[in-house]
Parts: C-alpha cells; sequence; structure tokens
C-alpha cells in the first residue's frame, strides 16, 4: 500500500499561552508532533509512507525542530478550516495512494489503531471515531442499519435522538487520494465560522454512494488533542501511567507505578527495583537486578546488572559496570565510566572520569577529567583541579593507589601505581608508583597560647 500521511500541524495553540508552537510542547518528553510523525512512519511495514506535515504558526521552529525527520513541509499562510489545510497537500499525493490525515496535537494515537483505519478504507473513506461516556460538544457518528457512517452531526445540529448516540468523530480519516483531490477544491466555506472543513468529505462521499467505514479507537486518550496546559498533563499522566502498565507488565517492581515519569526510552532486564517519584529521560537502560532509589533522575545512561544507585541520584550521560554502588546524592556528569565493582558514594561529582575496577570514591568529592585505576581509593574531600581558568587537565591515578582525604590533585598530574598520597596534600607533580607523597604545611604546637576575649 502506498500511504501518503498527512499531519496538519498549522495552529496557534492560543490557549497554551506559549510562544512556543503548540506542537512543539512535549509528552513524555518528546514533541507531540514528534510523537505522531513516529507512529506514521512506524506505518512504514504496511507499504511505502510518504508524510507532509502541515505547518502555519511557528512555521519556522517546527522547521527547524523536524529537519532531519524525513518528513516534507507545506506551509497554510492562513487557517481556513481543515479541509483548506490538507488541500495544501494534494500536491504531494502520489497516484494510487491512500491519504491518512493526523493532527499534531493528538500526540497519543497508536500505530495499530492507524493500521487498522488503514485496512478499512481500502474501497473507500474510512474515519476514526471513539465512544465517549459524555460527548458533549463533540460531532456525532450517525450510522446506517448495516453499520455504514452516513454522516457527521455536530451538536448544534443534532436532534435529541442523535444527541443519544456516544460515538464521535476525531477527525482522523483516510482515503483514496484520488477522491480527496477531486473533492477538497470543491468544498464550501459557506458556513457560520467561513472555513473548510475536512468532515464535508464524508457527506461528499455518502451522497455519491461511496460506503464511508467508521473504526472505533479503544482507548478516549489515544485520540484526544491538547489545547490547553490542563489537557497537556491530562495526557502526560496518561501516557505515563500507560508507560508504567508495560513496565510491570515485563517483570519491573514499581513501588508506586503513579510517582513515575519515563520521558524518552527506559529498558529494562529482569528484576529491575525502581523506587518513588524518579524520573527517565532520553534513552536509558537498566540491567538484570539493577535497583533504583527513590527520587532520582537518569539521562542518556547505561547501567549493568546489579548495580544499585542510592536515594537522590543524578545520572547523566554516563556508562555503569556491573555492581556497582552509586549515592546517595551523588552526581554523574556526562563521560562518567564506571568498571565493574566500582563506588561513588555521596555527595560526590564525577565528570569526564573513568574509575576502574572495584574503586572507590565514597564521599564528598569531585572527580573530573580523570582516569582512575583498579583498586584505588579516594578519600573524602578530594577534588581534581582540572580546569586552570582556560584549559581542562587530566588526572591520572595508577592501580591500587591511596589518595588521603582532602587531597587536592593539581592537573595534569600522574599518581603511580600503589602511591600514597597524605591527608591534606596538594599534589602538583608526578608521584612515582609505591612513593608516599606529604605536600601541607609543617605543624606548629604553640603552649600557652590565650583565646582571644570579647571587647567590652
Amino acid at each position: 500500500m502506498t500511504i501518503d500521511v498527512v499531519i496538519l500541524a498549522a495552529g496557534k495553540g492560543t490557549r497554551m499561552r506559549s510562544d512556543l508552537p503548540k506542537v512543539l510542547h512535549p509528552i513524555g518528553g518528546v514533541p507531540m508532533l514528534g510523537r505522531v510523525i513516529d507512529a506514521a512512519q512506524a506505518l512504514g511495514g504496511n507499504g511505502d509512507v510518504q508524510t507532509t506535515v502541515v505547518i502555519g504558526h511557528g512555521a519556522e521552529l517546527v522547521r527547524e525542530r523536524f529537519a532531519s525527520s524525513g518528513v516534507q513541509f507545506v506551509e497554510q499562510t492562513e487557517q481556513l478550516g481543515t479541509g483548506h489545510a490538507v488541500a495544501q497537500a494534494i500536491p504531494n499525493f502520489r497516484e494510487g495512494a491512500t491519504v491518512l490525515v493526523l493532527y499534531g496535537d493528538v500526540p497519543l494515537v497508536k500505530t495499530a489503531t492507524l493500521q487498522s483505519l488503514l485496512k478499512a478504507s481500502a474501497s473507500g473513506p474510512a474515519l476514526l471515531s471513539v465512544v465517549m461516556d459524555d460527548p458533549s460538544g463533540y460531532g456525532r457518528i450517525v450510522r446506517d442499519g448495516a453499520g455504514q457512517v452516513q454522516a457527521i452531526v455536530e451538536q448544534k445540529d443534532a436532534d435529541a435522538e442523535t444527541l443519544k448516540v456516544t460515538e464521535i468523530n476525531t477527525g482522523i480519516l483516510a482515503a483514496p487520494a484520488n477522491l480527496l483531490t477531486q473533492w477538497l477544491p470543491e468544498l464550501s466555506s459557506d458556513n457560520a465560522q467561513g472555513e473548510y472543513y475536512l468532515t464535508d468529505v464524508i457527506a461528499r462521499s455518502v451522497s455519491e454512494n461511496i460506503a464511508v467505514t467508521g473504526v472505533i479507537a479503544d482507548d478516549p486518550n489515544e485520540v484526544a488533542g491538547v489545547n490547553s496546559r490542563a489537557q497537556q498533563a491530562e495526557l502526560e499522566r496518561a501516557l505515563q501511567a500507560d508507560t508504567a502498565s508495560a513496565l510491570m507488565a515485563a517483570g519491573v517492581t514499581l513501588l508506586d507505578p503513579v510517582r513515575i515519569d519515563v520521558r524518552g526510552s527506559l529498558i529494562c532486564g529482569s528484576d529491575v527495583s525502581i523506587d518513588i517519584n524518579c524520573i527517565f529521560e532520553g534513552q536509558v537502560s537498566l540491567g538484570d537486578k539493577v535497583q533504583v532509589g527513590p527520587n532520582c533522575l537518569l539521562k542518556n545512561c547505561q547501567l549493568a546488572a546489579g548495580t544499585v544507585v542510592e536515594a537522590n541520584t543524578i545520572i547523566e550521560d554516563a556508562v555503569v559496570g556491573e555492581a556497582c554502588t552509586i549515592g546517595p546524592f551523588a552526581r554523574l556528569r556526562p563521560g562518567t565510566e564506571l568498571a565493574n565493582g566500582a563506588k561513588v558514594g555521596n555527595f560526590v561529582e564525577t565528570k569526564k572520569a573513568k574509575i576502574g575496577l572495584g574503586s572507590k570514591v565514597n564521599h564528598l568529592s569531585y572527580i573530573g577529567d580523570a582516569e582512575v585505576g583498579e583498586g584505588v581509593n579516594i578519600g573524602a574531600g578530594t577534588i581534581t583541579c582540572n580546569y586552570d581558568g582556560v584549559n581542562k587537565s587530566k588526572t591520572v591515578i595508577g592501580n591500587g593507589a591511596f589518595i588521603g582525604s582532602n587531597s587536592a590533585l593539581v592537573a595534569p598530574v600522574e599518581i603511580g601505581a600503589g602511591a600514597t598520597i597524605g591527608a591534606g596534600s596538594t599534589i602538583t607533580r608526578e608521584v612515582s608508583a609505591d612513593e608516599l607523597a606529604v605536600a601541607r604545611g609543617k605543624q606548629r604546637n604553640i603552649g600557652g597560647w590565650q583565646r582571644p576575649t570579647k571587647k567590652s
């Protein structure tokens, strides 16, 4: 099947009260339009898919954000209704294609639902509907005895019997390109809004005795649009609830499924446990038996099997080996790599640092632009002085070295294997293997010392 997807994304989104185009606002850490594009492009398994995005308000921002997404753009300079918007994409319709119309502010539509809609459009237009407990304000779907769609009746035009219908129109439809190419330019704007309505093609199809099929979506959230911050928040929670359910179905333990946010992709091995209030951004993978404590933020990172992340820890753009311990209150910044069994303790920050097999940075330290060997013990209060105000320099610590508490290692500097740095030292030059380096002022004890007294 040749599929020409048209995504309408030209609206301003006035009720969002934002300078950012509405379709660029995120759901689950991804712009709404991005989610719709992904759902459309996932149809590639059903045939040749081409996507056109109709833009208007904030057009340049939308173009820039999705420049590498493989979609085409057409601009709707005047917002004259949904029919007018789809008509802007007619030059991109291909011979024999089925056109699928989607909306950039309906972000949770599922590829499987779109596949069902496309299948139903084999012989004529097919529209996506949903059954709502309270359909007030929406256009009702009127069917004949055979179940074929006969009309979409807006609430203001509906009689008492039609108002009892709970099946409503979502605006999403699929139709042969040749029919839309003929019908869209012939739409009338003779209505109260002076706009060209896409829904009028349904009436046109019925008038020409071309059957219209209605496909009912399973979940109202899947076809819900976002027009306000409140609606954005509602769909965010709906997405997070679905994500939590999927994680638990895959065997992940969530201490409270309501208090987890996945803003990207989270891949988990077996017997993973995640405590409350954890946020996962970008691409995150957790190996078997990883445990994540409460109030943690993990972004674009990989944690291997058996690693434990204690409470209130931030990990970003880092790669963590097996059976590591991190936190509490630790921060692993971009470029951090922990080998198996490494430990980064409370109030430790690392950046662009490689921590070797079984090495420990237990507390109150900063290790940046550093290469730390195996079995190294770094005492409390140690810092690598890696920045001179202009350039970053590297610190290298050999296997088995012991760095005493409250030491400053002024880079560039190398500490040899098995070396010991005395507590409170400022190290400015190389320490060879197995040497003891002590660099601190000589202690003086002065007897008979009188403390100052407060003046009257």
